[in-house]
């Protein structure tokens, strides 16, 4: 390419606009050649499509991402505000209603964050967006005062609401659904403080008993296995189970018992309200400083997506607790 001689002024006028459209083509171009050879990740190429559409493992990771860029994000700490003011910004662009449920533990604030859409009996798919204060399992004892980056232990979870929020049809719900991001949930042992501060709360000034309640916890892990588990409501698990299995996702959701969780399902089990965790317990990196995004699969979180997408849009009545 030329570029006009020095002094040249009159030319740049007369061309500038030509000029303005080649930079901004070569710019583009680089962009893309960049991405072919993997420097950019693909994901980051398109922007998320509003609407209705087939949830998407690519778009739920880039929300891991988009959370762990928050850093470690416990209870009461600026980067657990600014992660819940995201997460209500991007409910709002994808058209649910919003509701902020503030509380107080142990002298420190909280906040339960609500989307809601659809019509009918209310049901609730819940997921905790805090993180954990110190990573108290890490093979490195010198390590264990630090904080937990939670990639998958809070930001999968929530990861995963925030595509079913995109993604889900509102023509296609059958119940009232709460997708809840609950806080709270994971600085329990820690100074006195107890696990599920946060669905407790929410248990305790519930206005409408919701027709059943799922929380997903960890679902992020690369070596996915997700296993029921013993303190969950069996004929809700095996509705979840045999959806899975007509999808093709049998190896990751395997219908043997293994785990009995305290988790953000108990507090509504303790209730009377049918409740299912989903959650794989057998993740090597729990509260320890290795659980960073690089441990999640987009894969992990796209079954778990379509199969919570297919369950809300095709809840009938005839298969109710």
């Amino acid at each position: 390419m030329r570029f006009p001689a020095r002094g040249s002024g009159r030319w740049i006028r007369r061309h500038w606009l030509e000029m303005t459209l080649l930079v901004g083509l070569v710019g583009i171009l680089a962009w893309y050649a960049v991405a072919a050879y993997g420097l950019i990740p693909k994901e980051m190429l398109a922007p998320r499509a509003r609407g209705t559409s087939q949830f998407s493992g690519d778009s739920a990771y880039r929300y891991v991402r988009d959370q762990v860029a928050f850093g470690p994000r416990p209870t009461g700490s600026d980067a657990n505000r600014r992660t819940g003011e995201f997460v209500i910004q991007e409910l709002k662009k994808a058209g649910w209603t919003v509701e902020v449920q503030e509380f107080t533990y142990k002298g420190v604030p909280g906040r339960n964050i609500v989307g809601k859409a659809g019509a009918g009996p209310v049901a609730i798919v819940g997921a905790h967006y805090d993180t954990r204060r110190q990573a108290d399992n890490d093979p490195d004892p010198a390590r264990r005062g630090e904080p937990v980056m939670g990639a998958n232990d809070g930001a999968s979870g929530a990861a995963v609401l925030l595509e079913l929020a995109r993604s889900l049809s509102k023509a296609k719900l059958t119940n009232e659904v709460h997708l809840v991001f609950f806080d709270a949930e994971d600085n329990g042992r820690l100074d006195g403080w107890d696990f599920i501060a946060g669905s407790r709360y929410m248990a305790a000034h519930l206005n409408a008993k919701p027709e059943f309640v799922i929380v997903l916890d960890m679902i992020g892990d690369a070596d996915q296995q997700i296993y029921k588990e013993r303190n969950s409501t069996p004929a809700l698990q095996d509705r979840i189970w045999a959806l899975a299995g007509q999808l093709g996702y049998g190896q990751s959701f395997i219908p043997q018992y293994k785990w009995a969780m305290l988790d953000d399902h108990t507090p509504f089990i303790e209730k009377g309200v049918p409740a299912a965790d989903l959650i794989d317990f057998d993740y090597p990196y729990w509260h320890t400083t290795q659980d960073l995004a690089d441990k999640v699969a987009p894969s992990s979180l796209e079954r778990v997506g379509r199969v919570m997408q297919k369950f809300l849009e095709e809840n009938q009545a005839g298969g109710r607790q």
